[in-house]
């Protein structure tokens, strides 16, 4: 709701602009799309990582801290 508000701010201060941003809003977020999937495989990865490490650990009865 906020940024709904802040675009029809932007879109009475100056429309031409807001225009543009609605138009070109699409594209930025499919140009994003790659990077977010590498950035949760990372966090995967990191996290099978650790899993990983820590099983010994868990093994002989550590428990995580919370």
């Amino acid at each position: 709701m906020l940024k709904f508000l802040l675009w029809l701010i932007l879109f009475v201060l100056c429309w031409p602009l807001a225009l543009l941003a609605l138009l070109v809003w699409p594209l930025v977020w499919l140009l994003s799309l790659p990077f977010r999937l590498i950035g949760i495989t990372f966090e995967a990865l990191f996290a099978f990582l650790r899993a990983v490490l820590m099983l010994p650990a868990r093994l002989l009865g550590h428990k995580p801290a919370a």
